[in-house]
């Protein structure tokens, strides 16, 4: 019997890079789909590969986009790379459903042209488009920029109404699918971008990261206009010269349009020293990091998207049994619940006084770190997630696949793949040993 065939678009990030796809297309080939993905290159991607049993077809992304004309522009460009793409994998395999991930809410007229040779549709909501203008914009007062919005809301609902199933990211988006896009709830599911508990966990500190700090802290994920990543600078500035905090290190990992913007502001404001920005980082990278840092910082400002929005960072931070300093937004605390130190959206002083507080606090930081851990393996992890995604193909396609096995969350090794010594994490008091001192515990400190 043919296996069914998957395709996945993604236009705004690089697959395996987008971590929530790839445990997407690893769930669906772990029961017996067969995978194709349509997305970006990333540096030095070939066109074509196959990559654990998915096939990859990359176009070379457009020029970054600028002003309304150049972000029109970005939308065809992609929506024509990505049709021409569908051709070439519809010409190596017959696919039965298109999946596609937005931004932007444009692949629905692709989905309707394949419909005619009986591809079904998913939707897998990411993002908030309408919501992404408002936080940028605010709410438009004349003719061009409510056209914009109203533009926009259209595609949404198109994108809506042409699905035959919806995935949505959390409850937030999910209301969303019914309230404004019409959608039964019975066509509706929820698939959290969890971390993969297995593959994400703690190794021993890299001093050399610090560099010559006592504390490292961290932001990870994309720098664009929403993501409030200037609030990171606004507390390195506190920290370093109004708290006089020379011990403390941040490093700021990954890219995005304000990427340029922010390494000249840090220069300008004398934290050079201090501040260090990565780039785009992989897998590796950020194991080290995040297992080197004091605290992770999740700095998104209140707006009507990051509120209701799920930010990968701060469960990614959880999963590295590292503490939390966020802003009290709503789907936030859904994720971190407890575990994480929450201060008023727009403090950023308050931001900066509550993370050297708890920097100054190494039980506080062993307590949060060792629990925020337990969270992600117990209630976040993608295990579940992946169950929940593989149920809407099967019901889909009137498919029961088997079950799929996972990996433990606390494997027997001592050491990861790339050599760095491991936290035991079926030991409690070894990981509250780490989430305080960020080092691997000896077993005769521990016995002692």
């Amino acid at each position: 019997m043919r296996s069914p065939h998957v395709l996945i678009i993604v236009q705004n990030l690089p697959v395996p890079l987008d971590r929530r796809v790839w445990l997407e297309c690893q769930t669906l080939t772990a029961a017996g789909y067969e995978v194709s993905v349509i997305c970006p290159k990333g540096p030095g991607d070939p066109g074509y590969e196959v990559l654990e049993g998915v096939h990859l077809y990359k176009y070379r992304p457009p020029p970054q986009a600028d002003g309304a004309v150049g972000y029109a522009w970005e939308f065809v460009y992609c929506w024509i790379r990505t049709a021409w793409l569908s051709m070439r994998v519809r010409l190596r395999r017959r696919f039965d459903v298109l999946q596609a991930c937005n931004p932007p809410d444009t692949y629905w007229a692709l989905a309707l042209l394949w419909r005619v040779f009986g591809v079904r549709f998913v939707f897998d909501h990411h993002d908030l488009n309408p919501e992404v203008f408002l936080s940028r914009f605010g709410r438009p007062k004349g003719l061009l920029g409510r056209l914009q919005l109203g533009f926009l809301k259209f595609l949404e609902r198109r994108t809506f109404r042409t699905a035959d199933r919806v995935i949505s990211t959390n409850a937030s988006y999910q209301r969303i699918a019914w309230e404004r896009g019409g959608v039964a709830p019975e066509r509706t599911s929820i698939v959290r971008s969890g971390p993969d508990t297995s593959v994400m966990r703690p190794v021993d500190g890299v001093d050399s990261l610090r560099r010559g700090g006592s504390h490292l802290v961290v932001y990870l994920g994309i720098m664009g206009p929403q993501d409030g990543v200037d609030g990171v600078l606004d507390v390195a500035e506190r920290v370093v010269h109004g708290l006089a905090r020379t011990d403390v290190r941040f490093a700021l990992l990954g890219f995005g349009d304000c990427l340029e913007d922010l390494k000249r502001r840090a220069s300008e404001d004398g934290l050079d020293d201090y501040v260090e920005f990565t780039g785009r980082v992989g897998p590796e990278q950020i194991t080290r990091y995040l297992s080197t840092a004091s605290a992770g910082l999740s700095p998104d400002p209140l707006s009507p998207l990051n509120d209701v929005s799920t930010m990968n960072k701060t469960m990614e931070y959880m999963a590295y049994a590292l503490p939390v300093v966020a802003y009290r937004l709503t789907e936030t605390v859904v994720s971190a619940g407890d575990c994480a130190v929450y201060v008023e959206p727009g403090d950023s002083d308050g931001l900066a006084d509550a993370l050297v507080a708890l920097l100054d606090d190494p039980e506080r930081r062993a307590r949060l770190g060792a629990a925020g851990r337990r969270r992600a393996e117990r209630e976040l992890d993608w295990v579940p997630q992946s169950e929940a995604y593989l149920n809407v193909y099967d019901e889909l396609l009137g498919r029961q696949s088997p079950k799929v096995p996972h990996g433990s969350a606390a494997p027997k090794e001592t050491l990861d793949r790339w050599g760095n010594r491991l936290v035991d994490l079926g030991d409690e008091r070894a990981l509250r040993e780490f989430a305080g001192s960020r080092k691997v515990p000896a077993q005769a400190e521990l016995k002692g």
